[in-house]
């Protein structure tokens, strides 16, 4: 009976745990459940206002400027490998190195990629998002260190390349100046036809001299200085005309204008057959050639001294004695012709007159010249318009201050001014003997130790203190070799074509070509036998 009583307190020790791992069971059901019910109130419930604040202030936090102004910024990191490794590329694209410029090219595409991403979640990069971006273009950037790509590198050769540019750029600019130079120095096949057809009909046709020796009133005209004086001196027959066709055309009263028009022995008769056949609206035309000038000879004019000179005559038309470091434009031959430096002369030329314009055979009239007869020089000898309007055009930009003669006498701000459309008071000039101040200069600049070329260098010493400035509308320049504005051409009253690019010529600017054409008859017999179209 004990054994039994035993056995059935065993049973109901058994049965105790059970009931309280049953409870414990039931317990954590109901505090899971209670727990879920609280976290789906807090869900359900609206976000708090200062909620909203914290999460709009994380969305603004993500800022790419700040982010790249922290050092501590993986954003930064990567963009800062992403520009050198651009750099890498192109250095490895010049070492031909095609290969690693694509595996480069390829990791910047990766971590652009990762950046953009970034920015379009907006939340910062994290390091362990990056690392291995960062790593693999690690690798990279150490490679091309190892190829020599460092910065030092890279600068050494940039300015190698810039170097090679720049001698290339020089080289092709050289070679421009020169052919733009052959191209501007070229006579026209239409120009050449059209002097052999008149020499021909002058010679030819004996009409046409006693035409001109019926004009017994034309020498009365040339000695009246109540009458508007030009003159021109040039062998190009057809830039002539248009210089006095355009200024007929423009003129209140061109019975009461004289051209006066010097020229070479070569263009003499061509120039007279062409003024006589022709008629300007009634203007009287005068041709001479400066060979027929007595007092034209070596001891008085420098010019002609100079090209008697060996060295001189070697410089201009050899071209050989150094090495070609000289530009081609200062030692074209032109710069000693006789044409250019006769404005020099202008009183011994026209011994009886007292006022006359001086137009260069690159311009076109556009308004009646009248008034620059009337014009008052205030006791100067020159009238012209300044150029000055920019520092390039100042005497330190045409003369070489460098030497004690010119350092000593003139002012490097003066203000430059332009020949092409002077008015010359011939009284004034002779009274001050202007040109013995022209020889003094051009004999000292035997070696172009003074200035290198031309005919203004030598204007502006010999006319310095003697030029009144003029109104800029009376002469508008630059046709011949830039953009000028449109305004300047439709007010100016004479617009010169100075530069390369002549009218006349193919290299000429288009788009004032017709300025120039307009006052040219192709419908001339001549000028259709020769192709002027």
């Amino acid at each position: 009976m004990r054994r039994r009583q035993g056995e059935f307190r065993r049973s109901a020790r058994r049965k105790w745990p059970n009931v309280v791992w049953w409870t414990v069971c039931g317990t954590v059901v109901l505090l899971f459940i209670v727990i879920f019910s609280k976290e789906s109130q807090i869900e359900s419930r609206p976000p708090s206002r200062k909620n909203y604040f914290r999460h709009d202030r994380i969305l603004e936090g993500v800022n790419i400027t700040d982010e790249m102004l922290s050092p501590s910024s993986v954003t930064r990191q990567l963009s800062d490998q992403i520009s050198l490794a651009k750099a890498f590329v192109v250095i490895a694209k010049e070492s031909n190195n095609l290969q690693f410029a694509w595996e480069l090219s390829a990791q910047i595409r990766n971590s652009q990629s990762l950046l953009s991403d970034a920015a379009t979640r907006r939340v910062p990069l994290t390091t362990r998002e990056s690392d291995t971006a960062i790593r693999d273009m690690a690798i990279l950037l150490y490679q091309a260190q190892q190829f020599h790509y460092d910065s030092a590198t890279m600068i050494m050769r940039l300015k190698a390349k810039i170097q090679a540019l720049e001698e290339q750029m020089s080289s092709v600019s050289d070679k421009s100046s020169k052919y733009g130079q052959i191209a501007a120095e070229e006579v026209p096949k239409g120009l050449y036809c059209l002097g052999i057809q008149l020499t021909t009909e002058w010679f030819a046709n004996s009409n046409i001299q006693r035409k001109i020796n019926g004009r017994a009133q034309i020498a009365a005209k040339l000695r009246d200085n109540s009458l508007y004086h030009f003159c021109i001196f040039s062998d190009n027959i057809l830039a002539t005309s248009v210089v006095v066709n355009s200024t007929a055309i423009n003129s209140y009263d061109p019975k009461r204008v004289v051209f006066h028009v010097v020229t070479d022995e070569i263009n003499y008769a061509a120039m007279k057959a062409w003024f006589t056949m022709n008629d300007f609206q009634g203007v009287t035309v005068e041709v001479q050639k400066f060979e027929d000038f007595k007092w034209l000879n070596a001891s008085y004019v420098p010019v002609l001294k100079q090209l008697q000179d060996s060295e001189t005559q070697n410089y201009y038309f050899s071209g050989h004695n150094d090495e070609g470091q000289t530009p081609i434009k200062f030692r074209n031959p032109k710069y000693l012709s006789m044409l250019n430096h006769l404005r020099f002369y202008i009183p011994e030329v026209f011994p009886a007159l007292k006022k006359v314009v001086f137009l260069d055979d690159d311009v076109v009239v556009q308004r009646d010249l009248s008034a620059l007869f009337s014009i008052d020089l205030n006791g100067n000898v020159n009238g012209a318009v300044e150029t000055c309007m920019e520092t390039f055009h100042r005497y330190h930009k045409y003369l070489n201050y460098s030497h004690p003669l010119i350092r000593d006498h003139f002012d490097p701000d003066a203000c430059g001014w332009a020949f092409g459309m002077n008015v010359f008071d011939l009284v004034e000039w002779r009274r001050r003997n202007v040109t013995s101040i022209y020889h003094y200069w051009q004999e000292r600049n035997v070696d172009r130790t003074l200035w290198k070329l031309g005919t203004l260098p030598p204007g502006l010493l010999t006319f310095y203190g003697l030029t009144e400035s003029l109104d800029a509308s009376w002469h508008v320049l630059g046709l011949g070799y830039t953009n000028v504005d449109s305004h300047l051409i439709e007010k100016g009253a004479v617009l010169h074509f100075n530069g390369n690019a002549k009218p006349w010529l193919k290299i000429g600017m288009e788009k004032y070509k017709p300025l120039w054409e307009k006052f040219i008859d192709y419908t001339h017999p001549l000028l259709q036998q020769c192709n002027f179209h």
